[in-house]
């Protein structure tokens, strides 16, 4: 397993649309292990395939206490159940350091396929329901801080850049 490099904004390659897994073989297995590896040294809860500059339709989520029950989505998609919202502070690999409130459907249901291409189907609730939502977005070229206004966004922005400026 190796880990990948994790693209951070304001980076042109996060809002490239993901095109369909189609060849569940080898490589794409060994693509999953090493987001899932990546997700884990990076702390996270969630990594999209667009997130390591790898534009397929695939996403890797870990929200379990323990951090050893990492869930694969390839292909999701999102059907909102009902009207109710939840508002909660989120963050990102792409965004590091800045958490901000984001309002999302609370109950969805998500349509995708495993790792090795079997279909299946989940009623998130929680953190894993968010996840799955932000996930998504980026697999879609979006990212939280679309949510919030536009002076805020480009604070982030700035602050990200200077940091990329300056000598590791």
């Amino acid at each position: 397993m190796a880990l990948l490099k994790i693209l951070e904004f304001p980076d042109p390659r996060l809002r490239t649309i993901a095109k369909p897994v189609t060849d569940f073989d080898a490589q794409l297995s060994r693509l999953i292990d090493d987001m899932i590896e990546t997700l884990y040294e990076a702390d996270g809860v969630g990594l999209a395939a667009t997130q390591v500059d790898v534009h397929k339709r695939l996403v890797v989520i870990d929200t379990s206490e323990d951090r050893n029950d990492p869930l694969v989505f390839a292909n999701p998609e999102i059907t909102v159940l009902d009207g109710g919202m939840h508002e909660g502070r989120e963050g990102c690999l792409s965004v590091p350091g800045f958490y901000e409130p984001v309002i999302r459907p609370e109950h969805i249901l998500v349509r995708a396929q495993d790792r090795r291409g079997k279909a299946f189907e989940l009623r998130p609730e929680g953190l894993l329901a968010v996840c799955i939502q932000h996930e998504l977005d980026h697999l879609n070229g979006k990212l939280f801080v679309d949510y919030i206004s536009v002076l805020k966004r480009q604070r982030i922005r700035s602050k990200l850049e200077k940091q990329h400026r300056q000598p590791a």
